[in-house]
């Protein structure tokens, strides 16, 4: 890896880490917001309340990624859909100050999402056309994430102590940081890609260099029927993510269970993002070298049990603890998988593929605000999440073949290029 590659990966890296920081600040202070922006207490709102964001990641995360490959340029869009989120924010937090009710606060989420999402999948896109090692570049973007989050969470909930509105002010500024310091990124769409021989780092195919069309990148990407491996389980894992996101606050500030702050619960919070965080590099370094199979699968499973752990823990202590586990597991599996979308794809589809993988996860986000709020509602946290951690587990073991088949061996998964 070069000395320009090296620099455009911190760069990226912060790129990811601000959008995430910006997207996790609002939610220890979820319960409180809500209010503020003019819905009813409780569980349901806050459900819907995230639910409209990630509906828009779902519905326009394919259509940056393919806009960019037939495009032939990233960085452009990224610096859009940065500032563009930036000014969501600060929309938010007009909207009760304009009189508009709860309504007007959903929309402005779904379309403030439409934009976030462009910054957010391109960012990681970016640092798949860089070489050095799918399994690294995608443990740099997860310890991205994973920290992104865990900052987050903490100085989200400090900030929801002190104002409802306080985190929403701070995602604003925290977005813009990161359009302006994307614009100083080169953009390498063709960059380093694994040729036939193995070797991560060889130069793409000339064929693959000429910009496809919109719907020619779609079609590429499509004809990796491998790819819905890592996407199912990008869904799960994600869906679990997202049912932490919502249940996970509720649950650890709940009264009947351990009544924390929000500045408590977000602190828990990131006692799984830390080591999520911390981990993602070395594990992504160490899929390259073992392959992808044992991270994706082991991680999976080992994610699943723990994750039921949390929810039937007696004590608080116990279910801090099972949640700086939850975070090692999912430091396993996350860059093993989003590196598995890069080994199979062909180059010139790459930003469709991240794309379609982050339609998937959001998609899992979703189905975790859903699932996770409606099961709560109706059978209490501990049923609620027997059944998250259980689909986890399901999905681990059904397709346990399926990874087999399509992740690389180690000998094509190790990286010959240097830091």
């Amino acid at each position: 890896m070069t000395s320009d590659d090296r620099r455009d990966r911190r760069r990226l890296v912060a790129v990811v880490l601000a959008v995430l920081i910006s997207q996790v600040l609002l939610y220890p202070g979820v319960p409180d917001l809500v209010v503020e922006l003019g819905a009813p207490a409780g569980i349901d709102a806050g459900m819907w309340f995230l639910v409209a964001e990630f509906a828009a990641f779902v519905t326009f995360a394919v259509v940056w990624g393919a806009a960019s490959d037939a495009l032939g340029r990233r960085v452009p869009l990224v610096v859009v859909g940065a500032l563009g989120g930036a000014a969501s924010y600060a929309a938010l937090a007009a909207v009760p100050r304009l009189g508009f009710g709860f309504p007007a606060a959903l929309l402005v989420r779904v379309v403030g999402g439409s934009l976030t999402i462009g910054a957010f999948s391109l960012a990681i896109t970016m640092l798949m056309d860089l070489g050095g090692g799918n399994g690294r570049n995608m443990g740099a973007a997860g310890l991205a994430i994973g920290l992104g989050a865990a900052i987050g969470s903490v100085v989200g909930g400090a900030l929801a102590d002190l104002g409802a509105f306080y985190p929403v002010y701070a995602g604003a500024i925290v977005l813009a940081i990161a359009g302006a310091l994307a614009a100083t990124v080169d953009d390498r769409k063709t960059g380093g890609v694994a040729g036939s021989d193995g070797d991560l780092d060889a130069p793409a195919d000339p064929a693959d260099s000429a910009d496809p069309g919109f719907r020619e990148v779609l079609a590429r990407a499509r004809e990796t029927p491998g790819l819905l491996v890592p996407f199912a389980f990008g869904f799960v894992d994600r869906l679990t993510a997202g049912f932490f996101a919502l249940v996970g606050v509720y649950y650890f500030q709940d009264p009947a269970t351990f009544g924390l702050s929000a500045t408590g619960a977000g602190a828990t919070l990131a006692l799984f993002f830390v080591p999520f965080a911390l981990l993602q590099s070395p594990f992504g370094t160490l899929s390259d070298r073992v392959g992808r199979f044992g991270p994706v699968v082991l991680g999976s499973i080992a994610y699943g049990v723990v994750t039921i752990g949390v929810g039937v823990a007696p004590v608080y202590p116990v279910a801090a603890g099972l949640m700086v586990l939850v975070g090692v597991c999912g430091a396993l599996m996350a860059p093993a998988t989003m590196a598995l979308v890069t080994d199979l794809v062909d180059p010139a589809a790459r930003g469709a593929a991240m794309g379609a993988f982050n339609v998937f996860g959001s998609l899992g986000f979703l189905t975790g605000f859903l699932v996770g709020g409606g099961a709560t509602g109706a059978f209490g946290y501990r049923t609620a999440f027997l059944a998250v951690g259980g689909l986890e587990l399901a999905i681990a073991l059904a397709l346990l073949p399926a990874v087999r088949a399509v992740a690389p061996r180690a000998s094509s998964a190790s990286p010959t290029g240097g830091d």
